[in-house]
């Protein structure tokens, strides 16, 4: 291990893109960021993506069953440290939302023309799975 990467780590996160049967993509707006965003989070460690993207899920918006495909892999900074990001789509599955002390609202959205408010950033990953944008392979980029 090299000095640098004990001064910048690197954090390993999920989002997924979870879409109903007519095509329409999940969205949350969580209690600690502004804007529309795509559902994610942290993976503990030793946990692999998959398991933390169905965990979060379930934890932020009650989703259970579904089926998630690994779409691409982000990098962006955060803070001191190098954040990864692992994007899933996923279909089928169902929703139990209820508000909680992270996600405050949540909307299911046509991903081309997603409500006032969405983050850039979750603007250009819905186009990438729309097929509208070429893959970044910078979150914020």
């Amino acid at each position: 291990m090299t000095a640098k990467a004990l001064i910048a780590p690197v954090v390993l996160g999920v989002a997924g893109a979870v879409f109903d049967p007519t095509g329409r993509v999940l969205l949350v707006k969580q209690s600690y960021m502004r804007g529309w965003r795509l559902p994610g989070g942290g993976v503990a460690r030793g946990e692999a993506p998959s398991q933390a993207l169905t965990r979060e899920l379930a934890e932020e918006v009650g989703l259970s069953g579904g089926v998630a495909e690994f779409f691409g892999l982000y990098s962006r900074k955060a803070g001191w440290a190098t954040n990864v990001i692992a994007l899933y789509r996923v279909s089928g599955g169902e929703i139990a939302f209820r508000p909680n002390w992270e996600v405050r609202e949540i909307c299911f959205a046509d991903p081309l023309a997603p409500p006032d408010g969405t983050t850039p950033a979750t603007l250009r990953r819905l186009a990438e799975l729309a097929g509208a944008r070429p893959r970044a392979e910078h979150w914020d980029a």
